[in-house]
């Protein structure tokens, strides 16, 4: 049985397709910039690497047929939380020279939690009975999302840019130095 993905050559050998190659290129790069945040000991790089992240995630929504979700990843992850997120570490003033006493703490116990959830979700992806069918062609879904936020959702979206605002005006806070009178 072939693989979905794959056809024969005419030498009986499987053929990739370059769809599956970019795929997995993408999220091969999705994760190891997830990994360059987790196991990162400087901040600024934790966040340039959560860009990255961000970035595979929104590439992989557009390969799969996701357009709004993917351009919706790539304004607000990345052109919004994540420049907060970045104007906030880069205004915290002497952040570099923060120094974590003892690093080693917890990281036993969540390699062990990581690889049960890796192995728990290797066993689930491997005894799975996966339906295969073909694709159907890609349609645009802009209409009923920007229909969904600007009718039911107006409330939740709203309160996010309220929450998104508070945060900038906290970094602000944060990052301003106290001037002391003579």
């Amino acid at each position: 049985m072939v693989k979905p993905g794959r056809s024969k050559a005419p030498s009986g050998a499987p053929v990739v397709s370059v769809t599956v190659v970019v795929f997995y290129l993408l999220a091969a790069i999705t994760v190891g910039s997830a990994l360059g945040v987790a196991l990162s000991n400087n901040v600024v790089y934790s966040a340039f690497a959560l860009m990255g992240t961000l970035l595979g995630v929104a590439a992989l929504f557009v390969l799969l047929g996701a357009d709004f979700l993917g351009a919706v990843q790539l304004l607000v992850y990345v052109g919004g939380i994540l420049v907060l997120t970045l104007f906030a570490v880069m205004l915290t003033h002497r952040i570099a020279d923060v120094h974590v006493s003892n690093r080693a703490v917890g990281r036993l116990s969540g390699a062990v939690v990581a690889a049960a959830v890796l192995g728990w979700m290797v066993h689930v992806a491997c005894t799975a009975t996966w339906v295969v069918r073909d694709a159907p062609a890609p349609a645009p879904t802009t209409y009923g999302i920007g229909e969904a936020l600007l009718t039911r959702f107006a409330l939740p979206f709203e309160i996010a840019s309220v929450v998104l605002l508070a945060a900038l005006i906290g970094a602000v806070v944060v990052s301003r130095k106290e001037v002391k009178a003579p």
